[in-house]
């Protein structure tokens, strides 16, 4: 139970190597659009896991001849403090290197223990924060030159193009996540190799080992990290540095899958042996380094000036940060470990160095070993609140400048949407009077459509008035002429009562005049239909002979109907009917 405690540790830092390192070997894809998010951590997780079993030993051998941690306790702080690190960086989407935090843990521990550093092993694994990138460097500038002329010469279509970039960026995706696990489970479970349990199974198909069944548990720890934190570094590793295409998306891809295979590759350091050439180290690398490198290769093919500086330093910051922060916050915790918890953080005892002397050398000099005791946390301490100190000051710069910028664009969207609102407004209006206008416009054509049917009808009524007078005139016999004037005079008479013409004008009057009348109504409940027409024919001022041929009566009916009108309204004697009418 002491020992999956002391272990938590570990998997915390192999979720944040999951959340960080792990994440960029689809970051560029991801980042580009070519895949989503939840496909690429699938993929991720299940090479990183078999890659971590299969061929992580070596680099975890490496790792141990740094500083081999020889107590659970001390695994456990230096676990948890290069976790710690990964993930407050990770907190502020700056892309660090698992590899740089567990080695400057590692060093804190050695320090604080007291033994010697192997400064060979350092020189090398150091060396490899240098090399790494520069490789993916040149490795993807190659390769992207190769590709680019290879697209070149095949001409191929865009469609079947852009399948085959999908299909490449799994099969090296899958390449990188594998020699990710090989290369990086080092970082995540190194520490615990020494109390792994002494025990093989048997799977029929392969066997595993007690290393390997830590490195298991490290690889699904990875795999969690990869799916619950990562999005947000892939984002910035795609897209921070320099806007990638579909094709250096898949150069960057693969190019930091060689490398990272390079470094953690026995069969390929004992090829280089065999053939009498240096053999490669087995070095757990970052493989967020290798991917900047690559990036920064392309963007020296495609041009310098599309490379984003700023993002660059200060993805630089963190890697300068990480190594002094994770070896200073090693050293405090190891100290509280120690001094407040009484746990062992290593099995040798510690050299004179650390922050406890033997028994025997407080006999001798306790006053000084006491005061020596506390100079160096001492430092460390205000080392570590400087180191921090900075490091707060310019991630919340940063944070503020982006609160800046998330404000001027979001005054900005805004405003963009309030002139949206305004010109759907416009269009709106402008498709409203577009509708009046066109309405208007039919009704004008069915006004000349009418005008041109009653022109034709009265040119047709008058040919056939004329054509009955020369029936007449030519007709020899005085009862038939009776007979034919008195069919002409009855035709004459049904076109003189303008049934249809009278109904139209008296529709667009109602329609004209509807307040009116409504008024008529309200003041006066008694008024009957004909007196509200005589009333509105009033008003439009027409002679008492216009109004007896618009209703149909005789003037002298014209004139009684009038009469009855004024009694109606109750008009005094001497008051104008038409001036009142008119005013009301």
């Amino acid at each position: 139970m002491q020992f999956l405690i002391f272990l938590s540790s570990g998997l915390f830092l192999g979720w944040s190597l999951g959340a960080n390192d792990a994440a960029n070997i689809f970051g560029s894809a991801v980042g580009s659009k070519m895949i989503r998010f939840r496909k690429a951590a699938l993929i991720a997780s299940i090479f990183v896991v078999i890659g971590a079993v299969f061929q992580g030993r070596g680099n975890a051998e490496t790792l141990s001849g740094l500083g081999a941690v020889d107590a659970l306790a001390g695994g456990f702080a230096v676990s948890l403090c290069a976790a710690f690190t990964v993930y407050w960086m990770t907190r502020y989407a700056i892309p660090v290197s698992t590899s740089q935090a567990i080695v400057g843990a590692i060093i804190g521990w050695t320090i604080f223990v007291g033994k010697q550093i192997d400064y060979r092993i350092l020189s090398i694994i150091v060396s490899t924060w240098v090399t790494s990138p520069i490789l993916g460097l040149v490795f993807a500038a190659l390769l992207f030159l190769a590709f680019r002329s290879l697209l070149r010469r095949l001409k191929i279509h865009v469609v079947i193009l852009d399948a085959y970039i999908r299909i490449s960026l799994i099969v090296v995706g899958a390449f990188g996540a594998y020699s990710l696990g090989a290369n990086n489970i080092a970082n995540v479970m190194g520490v615990f190799v020494h109390a792994a349990p002494d025990i093989l199974l048997d799977f029929g198909l392969f066997t595993l080992d007690g290393v390997q069944l830590l490195f298991l548990i490290g690889g699904i720890a990875i795999s969690t990290g990869i799916f619950t934190y990562s999005e947000r570094v892939m984002n910035t590793v795609g897209n921070g540095i320099l806007s990638l295409t579909s094709e250096a998306a898949i150069v960057v891809v693969l190019s930091q899958a060689l490398v990272l295979f390079v470094f953690s590759s026995s069969w390929l350091s004992n090829s280089f042996v065999s053939i009498g050439l240096p053999a490669i180290p087995l070095v757990p690398v970052s493989s967020t380094q290798v991917v900047v490198g690559s990036v920064i290769g392309i963007g020296m093919v495609k041009g310098a000036r599309e490379i984003k500086y700023r993002a660059l330093g200060e993805i630089a910051l963190g890697w300068i940060t990480t190594p002094l922060a994770a070896g200073v916050l090693t050293y405090f915790v190891l100290f509280f470990v120690q001094n407040v918890f009484h746990l062992d953080v290593t099995s040798s005892g510690l050299a004179s160095g650390g922050s406890v002397i033997g028994n025997a050398d407080r006999e001798i000099l306790p006053g000084t070993y006491q005061y020596v005791n506390l100079i160096l946390p001492g430092v460390m301490i205000l080392t570590s609140l400087a180191i921090v100190v900075l490091v707060f000051l310019v991630l919340r710069q940063q944070k503020l400048r982006l609160k800046a910028e998330n404000e001027l664009l979001q005054e900005q969207n805004n405003y963009f949407q309030a002139q949206k609102a305004l010109s759907n407004m416009e269009v709106s209006a402008i498709q409203t009077e577009n509708n009046l206008l066109n309405h208007k416009l039919e009704q004008r054509r069915s006004e000349y459509t009418n005008i041109a049917l009653n022109i034709s009808s009265q040119k047709e009524f008058l040919q056939r008035i004329a054509g009955l007078v020369d029936q007449i005139r030519n007709s020899e016999h005085k009862t038939e002429q009776d007979e034919r004037l008195r069919d002409l005079s009855l035709i004459l008479k049904q076109k003189m009562s303008f049934a249809s013409e009278t109904e139209e004008f008296y529709s667009k009057i109602e329609l004209t005049d509807r307040e009116f009348r409504q008024k008529l109504t309200s003041a006066f409940p008694g008024i009957t239909e004909q007196e509200k027409k005589l009333a509105i024919l009033l008003r439009l001022n027409l002679s008492s002979k216009e109004i007896s041929s618009m209703l149909g009566i005789s003037p002298k009916s014209v004139e009684i109907a009038r009469y009855r009108l004024r009694k109606r309204i109750n008009l005094k004697k001497g008051d104008n009917l038409i001036q009142y009418i008119q005013n009301l």
